[in-house]
Protein backbone atom coordinates (compact mmCIF):
# COMPACT_ATOMS: atom_id res chain seq x y z
CA UNK A 1 0.00 0.00 0.00
CA UNK A 2 1.24 3.50 -0.86
CA UNK A 3 1.30 5.55 2.35
CA UNK A 4 1.05 8.79 0.35
CA UNK A 5 -2.56 8.30 -0.70
CA UNK A 6 -5.73 9.68 0.88
CA UNK A 7 -7.33 9.16 3.31
CA UNK A 8 -4.30 9.75 5.53
CA UNK A 9 -3.93 6.46 7.36
CA UNK A 10 -1.11 7.69 9.58
CA UNK A 11 -3.32 10.44 10.98
CA UNK A 12 -6.05 7.91 11.68
CA UNK A 13 -3.53 5.69 13.44
CA UNK A 14 -2.23 8.62 15.49
CA UNK A 15 -5.73 9.46 16.68
CA UNK A 16 -6.30 5.79 17.52
CA UNK A 17 -3.02 5.80 19.51
CA UNK A 18 -1.77 2.76 17.62
CA UNK A 19 1.86 1.69 18.14
CA UNK A 20 3.87 3.38 15.38
CA UNK A 21 7.59 2.75 15.02
CA UNK A 22 9.56 5.11 12.84
CA UNK A 23 13.02 6.26 11.91
CA UNK A 24 14.74 9.56 11.10
CA UNK A 25 15.99 10.32 7.59
CA UNK A 26 18.69 12.95 7.96
CA UNK A 27 21.11 12.26 5.11
CA UNK A 28 19.07 14.14 2.52
CA UNK A 29 19.52 11.45 -0.13
CA UNK A 30 16.65 9.95 -2.16
CA UNK A 31 18.60 6.69 -2.36
CA UNK A 32 19.08 6.28 1.39
CA UNK A 33 15.48 7.38 1.98
CA UNK A 34 14.33 4.79 -0.56
CA UNK A 35 16.34 2.11 1.26
CA UNK A 36 14.73 3.16 4.54
CA UNK A 37 11.33 2.94 2.85
CA UNK A 38 12.01 -0.64 1.82
CA UNK A 39 12.71 -1.55 5.46
CA UNK A 40 9.02 -1.16 6.30
CA UNK A 41 8.87 1.24 9.25
CA UNK A 42 5.44 2.66 10.02
CA UNK A 43 6.72 6.17 9.34
CA UNK A 44 9.85 8.04 8.33
CA UNK A 45 10.77 11.55 9.46
CA UNK A 46 12.30 13.70 6.72
CA UNK A 47 14.12 16.37 8.65
CA UNK A 48 14.46 19.98 7.51
CA UNK A 49 15.31 21.40 10.94
CA UNK A 50 18.75 19.94 11.68
CA UNK A 51 19.42 18.05 8.44
CA UNK A 52 20.57 19.75 5.23
CA UNK A 53 17.16 19.60 3.57
CA UNK A 54 14.89 22.09 1.86
CA UNK A 55 11.80 21.73 -0.34
CA UNK A 56 13.86 20.95 -3.43
CA UNK A 57 15.74 18.12 -1.69
CA UNK A 58 12.65 16.79 0.08
CA UNK A 59 10.51 16.26 -3.03
CA UNK A 60 12.86 13.64 -4.55
CA UNK A 61 12.74 11.81 -1.21
CA UNK A 62 8.94 11.81 -1.34
CA UNK A 63 9.19 10.38 -4.84
CA UNK A 64 11.58 7.72 -3.56
CA UNK A 65 8.91 6.64 -1.06
CA UNK A 66 6.06 6.46 -3.59
CA UNK A 67 5.85 2.65 -3.37
CA UNK A 68 6.65 2.41 0.35
CA UNK A 69 4.31 1.49 3.17
CA UNK A 70 6.19 3.97 5.38
CA UNK A 71 4.30 7.24 5.83
CA UNK A 72 6.48 10.33 5.29
CA UNK A 73 6.48 12.91 8.08
CA UNK A 74 8.29 16.21 7.57
CA UNK A 75 9.85 18.46 10.19
CA UNK A 76 10.13 22.05 8.95
CA UNK A 77 12.87 24.27 10.29
CA UNK A 78 10.34 26.32 12.27
CA UNK A 79 6.65 26.73 13.05
CA UNK A 80 6.23 29.06 10.11
CA UNK A 81 3.14 29.45 7.93
CA UNK A 82 5.06 29.99 4.69
CA UNK A 83 7.42 27.06 5.24
CA UNK A 84 4.50 24.79 6.08
CA UNK A 85 2.52 25.98 3.03
CA UNK A 86 5.37 25.09 0.69
CA UNK A 87 5.72 21.63 2.22
CA UNK A 88 1.96 21.05 1.93
CA UNK A 89 2.01 22.01 -1.74
CA UNK A 90 5.03 19.74 -2.23
CA UNK A 91 2.96 16.76 -1.12
CA UNK A 92 3.43 16.25 2.61
CA UNK A 93 0.42 15.23 4.70
CA UNK A 94 2.11 14.77 8.08
CA UNK A 95 4.06 17.37 10.06
CA UNK A 96 6.28 17.37 13.13
CA UNK A 97 6.38 21.00 14.23
CA UNK A 98 9.41 21.99 16.35
CA UNK A 99 9.52 24.11 19.49
CA UNK A 100 5.83 24.63 20.22
CA UNK A 101 5.62 26.44 23.55
CA UNK A 102 1.91 26.94 24.19
CA UNK A 103 -1.61 26.36 22.91
CA UNK A 104 -1.58 29.52 20.78
CA UNK A 105 1.51 28.33 18.93
CA UNK A 106 -0.10 24.90 18.51
CA UNK A 107 -3.21 26.52 17.06
CA UNK A 108 -1.02 28.51 14.68
CA UNK A 109 0.66 25.32 13.51
CA UNK A 110 -2.67 23.66 12.82
CA UNK A 111 -4.03 26.78 11.10
CA UNK A 112 -1.04 26.80 8.77
CA UNK A 113 -2.06 23.36 7.50
CA UNK A 114 -5.75 24.14 6.89
CA UNK A 115 -7.51 26.04 4.14
CA UNK A 116 -9.85 28.86 5.22
CA UNK A 117 -12.10 29.19 7.09
CA UNK A 118 -10.47 26.54 9.32
CA UNK A 119 -6.99 27.96 8.80
CA UNK A 120 -4.76 30.26 6.81
CA UNK A 121 -3.16 27.99 4.20
CA UNK A 122 -2.70 29.83 0.92
CA UNK A 123 -4.58 28.46 -2.08
CA UNK A 124 -2.86 27.30 -5.26
CA UNK A 125 -5.03 25.53 -7.82
CA UNK A 126 -2.24 23.33 -9.19
CA UNK A 127 0.63 21.84 -7.19
CA UNK A 128 2.23 18.49 -6.52
CA UNK A 129 -0.06 17.62 -3.60
CA UNK A 130 -3.25 17.83 -5.70
CA UNK A 131 -1.59 16.16 -8.68
CA UNK A 132 -1.25 19.50 -10.42
CA UNK A 133 -4.92 20.35 -10.25
CA UNK A 134 -6.34 16.96 -11.24
CA UNK A 135 -7.78 15.98 -7.83
CA UNK A 136 -11.15 17.69 -8.10
CA UNK A 137 -12.19 17.41 -4.44
CA UNK A 138 -8.76 18.08 -2.92
CA UNK A 139 -9.74 21.35 -1.24
CA UNK A 140 -12.80 19.71 0.32
CA UNK A 141 -11.03 16.70 1.80
CA UNK A 142 -7.50 17.79 2.60
CA UNK A 143 -8.14 19.69 5.85
CA UNK A 144 -9.22 16.46 7.54
CA UNK A 145 -6.24 14.57 6.16
CA UNK A 146 -3.29 16.54 7.52
CA UNK A 147 -1.53 15.14 10.57
CA UNK A 148 0.06 17.57 13.02
CA UNK A 149 2.39 16.48 15.82
CA UNK A 150 4.00 19.19 17.92
CA UNK A 151 7.32 19.02 19.72
CA UNK A 152 7.60 19.67 23.44
CA UNK A 153 11.17 20.80 24.05
CA UNK A 154 11.17 23.00 27.17
CA UNK A 155 9.74 23.01 30.71
CA UNK A 156 7.49 25.89 29.63
CA UNK A 157 5.99 23.74 26.89
CA UNK A 158 5.71 20.76 29.24
CA UNK A 159 3.78 22.88 31.74
CA UNK A 160 1.36 23.73 28.93
CA UNK A 161 1.14 20.15 27.64
CA UNK A 162 -2.49 19.65 28.65
CA UNK A 163 -3.59 22.85 26.91
CA UNK A 164 -1.51 22.04 23.83
CA UNK A 165 -2.90 18.51 23.62
CA UNK A 166 -6.43 19.89 23.83
CA UNK A 167 -6.00 21.96 20.65
CA UNK A 168 -8.24 20.67 17.86
CA UNK A 169 -6.05 19.42 15.04
CA UNK A 170 -3.07 18.53 17.20
CA UNK A 171 -2.75 14.77 16.81
CA UNK A 172 0.20 14.12 19.08
CA UNK A 173 2.85 15.49 21.42
CA UNK A 174 6.46 14.60 20.65
CA UNK A 175 9.35 14.93 23.08
CA UNK A 176 12.72 16.17 21.91
CA UNK A 177 14.70 14.67 24.80
CA UNK A 178 18.01 16.37 24.03
CA UNK A 179 16.49 19.85 23.76
CA UNK A 180 14.30 19.24 26.79
CA UNK A 181 17.30 18.20 28.86
CA UNK A 182 19.30 21.19 27.66
CA UNK A 183 16.52 23.64 28.49
CA UNK A 184 16.30 22.11 31.96
CA UNK A 185 20.00 22.73 32.53
CA UNK A 186 21.13 19.16 31.81
CA UNK A 187 22.75 19.46 28.38
CA UNK A 188 23.64 15.99 27.13
CA UNK A 189 21.89 14.22 30.00
CA UNK A 190 18.25 13.43 29.18
CA UNK A 191 18.39 10.54 31.66
CA UNK A 192 18.41 13.06 34.55
CA UNK A 193 15.47 12.03 36.80
CA UNK A 194 13.81 15.45 36.70
CA UNK A 195 13.87 15.38 32.89
CA UNK A 196 12.45 11.88 32.86
CA UNK A 197 9.66 13.03 35.16
CA UNK A 198 8.75 15.77 32.68
CA UNK A 199 8.73 13.26 29.82
CA UNK A 200 6.36 11.00 31.75
CA UNK A 201 4.07 13.95 32.50
CA UNK A 202 3.88 14.93 28.82
CA UNK A 203 3.05 11.36 27.83
CA UNK A 204 0.25 11.37 30.39
CA UNK A 205 -1.12 14.66 29.06
CA UNK A 206 -1.21 13.29 25.52
CA UNK A 207 -2.93 10.10 26.60
CA UNK A 208 -5.52 11.97 28.67
CA UNK A 209 -6.43 14.03 25.59
CA UNK A 210 -6.67 10.95 23.38
CA UNK A 211 -3.63 12.04 21.40
CA UNK A 212 -0.47 10.16 20.50
CA UNK A 213 2.70 10.46 22.58
CA UNK A 214 6.01 10.37 20.74
CA UNK A 215 9.73 10.56 21.30
CA UNK A 216 13.08 10.02 19.61
CA UNK A 217 14.85 7.10 21.29
CA UNK A 218 17.67 5.53 19.25
CA UNK A 219 18.83 3.38 22.19
CA UNK A 220 16.67 0.25 22.41
CA UNK A 221 16.45 0.19 26.20
CA UNK A 222 15.25 3.80 26.17
CA UNK A 223 12.70 3.13 23.44
CA UNK A 224 11.22 0.18 25.31
CA UNK A 225 11.12 2.16 28.56
CA UNK A 226 9.29 5.03 26.89
CA UNK A 227 6.80 2.65 25.30
CA UNK A 228 6.09 1.23 28.73
CA UNK A 229 5.49 4.80 29.94
CA UNK A 230 2.91 5.35 27.21
CA UNK A 231 4.75 6.47 24.09
CA UNK A 232 3.22 4.98 20.95
CA UNK A 233 4.87 7.09 18.23
CA UNK A 234 8.56 6.29 18.62
CA UNK A 235 11.55 6.97 16.39
CA UNK A 236 14.08 4.25 17.09
CA UNK A 237 17.01 5.36 14.96
CA UNK A 238 18.22 7.32 11.96
CA UNK A 239 19.74 6.64 8.58
CA UNK A 240 22.80 8.60 9.68
CA UNK A 241 23.15 6.63 12.90
CA UNK A 242 22.68 3.30 11.15
CA UNK A 243 25.30 4.09 8.51
CA UNK A 244 27.75 5.42 11.08
CA UNK A 245 27.28 2.46 13.42
CA UNK A 246 27.49 -0.19 10.71
CA UNK A 247 30.54 1.36 9.05
CA UNK A 248 32.38 1.68 12.36
CA UNK A 249 31.49 -1.90 13.28
CA UNK A 250 32.68 -3.17 9.90
CA UNK A 251 35.96 -1.28 10.21
CA UNK A 252 36.42 -2.73 13.69
CA UNK A 253 36.04 -6.23 12.30
CA UNK A 254 39.09 -5.84 10.07
CA UNK A 255 41.17 -2.99 11.46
Amino acid sequence: MNAQTLPNQLRQNLLARKPLIGCWCALGSPITTEVMGVAGFDWLLLDAEHALNDVLSLVPQLMALKDSESAPVVRPSWNDTVLIKRLLDAGFYNFLIPFVQNADEARAAVAATRYPPAGVRGVSVAHRSNKYGTVSDYQKIINDNIGVIVQIETPVAADAAEEIAAVDGVDGLFIGPSDLAASCGYLGNPSEPSVQAIIKRVFEAAKAAGKSAGILAPVESDARKYMELGANFVAVGSDLGLLKGASQALKGTYL
